[in-house]
């Protein structure tokens, strides 16, 4: 499946009216979105406006959302699977949260510049010597929005199961912050995962007009499972060991 996600698609005339029907409301909804988000920051209002826009982005692309379970309350960290862009949107919707980003992100500046409006944290994964000021932009994040996502797996898989889980993703989380629940997340797209996923050689802007282009609607089911406990969060290693287990189980049942 992968194999042939990687091939060029053609895009029907009314697949592409539709695309660009919903790439017109997306950019309609980031120009009501943005003097709003300012003016909140500039006058240190609560400011809902990157949730609303992200939110909004998922509902314009088709994406009907679905719930199990639900967001522990108060400070947490949100491991999650990756198989889509829609995930980004999906999970800020549900959840409110920022997200931690490989910093070949903050290399393209539209993408920087929307990923900063949602405080997304730009990881450095082969500098080691920053990992002090990568813990404290994680913390940073995570005292403002409340909620903060990993992508452990590193890259998107097709969505009918889990990639390994690279521990050295965490390195930021360690020491955990007294008082910060760690919850994993399933995004499950049923039966449709391996089609709406990422995956081979497919560029990322095509995945984004595929999906923009679908006539049917994107059913994605959230699933908050229980939070860590115990021995599961004695160190990174543990927590994604932990942590992928937990979705394993999900998937399987």
């Amino acid at each position: 499946m992968a194999a042939a996600l990687a091939q060029p698609r053609h895009m029907s005339l009314l697949g592409k009216a539709r695309a660009s029907i919903r790439l017109t409301g997306m950019a309609m909804l980031l120009l009501a979105c943005i003097p709003l988000h300012y003016v909140s920051h500039i006058l240190r209002l609560p400011n809902p406006w990157p949730r609303v826009f992200l939110g909004g982005t998922a509902w314009l692309a088709g994406v009907e959302l679905s719930y199990r379970g639900q967001r522990a309350r108060g400070g947490v960290f949100l491991i999650a699977n990756h198989v889509s862009w829609i995930d980004v949107p999906a999970l800020a919707a549900a959840s409110g949260s920022a997200f931690v980003g490989h910093d070949g992100l903050a290399s393209m500046p539209l993408v920087k510049w929307l990923c900063r409006m949602n405080r997304t944290v730009f990881i450095a994964r082969h500098d080691r010597t920053s990992v002090a000021e990568q813990v404290e932009a994680v913390r940073a994040a995570l005292s403002d929005s409340g909620a903060l996502t990993i992508f452990p797996e590193g890259t998107t898989s097709d969505g009918t199961g889990l990639l390994p889980f690279k521990s050295s993703l965490l390195s930021a989380f360690e020491p955990l912050p007294a008082g910060i629940a760690v919850q994993p997340v399933l995004l499950d797209y049923g039966h449709e995962a391996a089609d709406i996923a990422w995956v081979g050689d497919e560029h990322g802007l095509d995945n984004f007009l595929r999906i923009l282009a679908h006539s049917k609607p994107v059913r994605l089911t959230v699933h908050f499972l229980p939070p860590l406990t115990g021995a599961a969060l004695e160190n990174r290693k543990s927590i994604a060991a932990a942590a992928r287990d937990a979705m394993l189980k999900q998937l399987a049942g």
